[in-house]
């Protein structure tokens, strides 16, 4: 049985990641700070617990599973407003994590990093656009991709590095955009919203862990980095009022958030790369993306 360690498997795309390769009859290690909530729990999975910015427990917790043939890294810290945890767990974690794995035999280790790393790049992004991460976190994630590189060159380590932009789907925390505008709407509120004029790329979360598993399975040169998304901008708006007339309840009240400071009007990236090598593409339409989603919470709340 092949074994996989998807670190941050506790997480909304850990957990996604963890149950597709269930199915696909793989052994699952999960590695993360806290136990998994009751929708994101899957009785297959060996759950393992630690801070992957500190190194000791963090050996003492891997150590029985150096024979895993795959490391997927989707953890880190979600609150990005704590810059020290976010630059530790994004950034200190990986290079832990590959200090573990390096003189072990496996095959792919997938880090998950982020189209922050870009900061206000020209849409759509480039994986060879140069980088100037604006945030924290941007900068965190951008310091582990260089330094993954510098091992892929230097000690041949297997790595390659997806950047996902706006990933949605059932089992989200319920803080993130589209899973908050379906709670709202189930709820009846009246919710605050920007002006809705920015423009976002929107990726069902099947098709995130479907492009996994392809780089997991197909032989290409490794040391790559990868864009993954929708390949187009949609307007936030055209979001936030597909949501709300599918679900015929609450009210988006727009113009009351302002955007935030790294953040900017146009966002997407090019997919080409990543078409290309291993032929992935995005299958879910956003209209039948978020039905699957609002029901998942529609069936949550009863």
């Amino acid at each position: 049985m092949k074994k996989i360690v998807i670190v941050g498997g506790t997480g909304f795309l850990g957990f996604h990641v963890a149950k597709h390769f269930l199915k696909k009859k793989f052994k699952i290690i999960s590695v993360s700070r806290y136990k998994p909530k009751k929708i994101r729990k899957l009785s297959k999975v060996k759950y393992l617990f630690a801070d992957i910015s500190q190194k000791k427990k963090l050996i003492k917790v891997l150590k029985p599973h150096l024979n895993s043939k795959y490391v997927v890294n989707v953890g880190g810290e979600i609150d990005h407003t704590q810059n020290s945890k976010v630059h530790k767990s994004h950034f200190t974690g990986v290079k832990n994590l590959t200090n573990i794995f390096k003189n072990a035999n496996i095959k792919r280790f997938i880090q998950i990093g982020s189209s922050m790393e870009y900061g206000k790049s020209k849409s759509p992004q480039l994986e060879n656009y140069r980088a100037k991460p604006i945030s924290v976190y941007g900068k965190s994630k951008f310091l582990a991709t260089n330094y993954l590189i510098k091992m892929y060159k230097e000690r041949n380590f297997p790595v390659l590095i997806v950047r996902p932009y706006q990933i949605y789907g059932p089992a989200q925390e319920e803080n993130r955009l589209v899973p908050f505008l379906i709670s709202q709407s189930l709820n009846g509120n009246h919710f605050p919203c920007s002006d809705g004029n920015q423009f976002r790329d929107f990726l069902y979360i099947l098709d995130f862990v479907n492009c996994i598993d392809l780089l997991i399975r197909k032989k290409i040169k490794l040391g790559q980095i990868f864009n993954v998304g929708n390949g187009k901008g949609i307007k936030v708006k055209k979001v936030i009022n597909l949501v709300n007339k599918k679900i015929k309840t609450g009210k988006p009240v727009f113009n009351q958030i302002k955007l935030r400071k790294e953040e900017q009007k146009y966002l997407f990236p090019s997919i080409l790369k990543i078409k290309k090598t291993v032929g992935w593409t995005p299958k879910t339409k956003l209209n039948i993306g978020i039905n699957k989603t609002i029901r998942f919470y529609r069936n949550k709340k009863k």
